[in-house]
């Protein structure tokens, strides 16, 4: 074999060889564990990246309860439509106990539907189409949300994608909320010196 025709094979080998290491990057990228409720993002370095937390927070609770409350108004001012009720009674207990968040399996029925309603009415995705994790960032420039979260968050559930909204409105850095705000599905937000996500 001449000195060109192995410097060929090599070259043509080591090419073959990266494009093998690459998509066994991208495979333990995306191995995904589930453990009962919790998900795992399992990772090659071994490293264990945890879905968000399934909490739904209490302004979450109050922005569903101003939903329904003009959606469905009281005819005496004392009457609350069914929705209201199972929504006020969690945060009435949410305000007793003193806690900031519930979890997304503790709501009773009605109350998580009567949420879910309200969810239904956010916008699923932050994504204003500017994705620099597939640039090779970890965390996205546009919207905010990790390599992790970009890659699966069709399989979060409402309330951990609100904890993901939640994160990066208060964090308030992506250019989603900045450069690109006009992007932004719900417009324009404020700086949040209150501590809503995009409702």
């Amino acid at each position: 074999m001449s000195t060109a025709t192995q410097a060929s094979c090599i070259v043509d080998t080591a090419y073959t060889l990266g494009r093998i290491c690459r998509c066994v990057r991208l495979y333990s990228r995306l191995r995904y564990t589930h453990a009962g409720k919790a998900r795992h993002l399992e990772l090659s370095s071994g490293a264990l990246h945890t879905a968000p937390m399934a909490h739904i927070h209490i302004t979450d609770i109050e922005a569903a309860i101003n939903h329904w409350r003009a959606l469905t108004p009281s005819p005496d001012g004392i009457t609350l439509a069914p929705a209201l009720r199972a929504l006020g009674g969690v945060y009435a207990r949410m305000i007793y106990a003193h806690e900031d968040t519930i979890d997304e399996d503790s709501l009773p029925a009605p109350a998580l539907a009567a949420w879910q309603a309200w969810y239904d009415t956010t916008p699923d995705t932050p994504c204003i189409a500017i994705c620099s994790t597939s640039q090779g960032d970890d965390l996205c420039k546009g919207c905010g949300r990790t390599f992790d979260e970009v890659q699966f968050w069709p399989a979060f559930t409402p309330a951990e994608k609100r904890s993901v909204w939640r994160r990066i409105t208060l964090e308030h850095s992506a250019w989603r909320f900045n450069r690109y705000a006009e992007r932004a599905a719900e417009g324009p937000s404020a700086h949040p010196g209150n501590t809503t996500a995009p409702a």
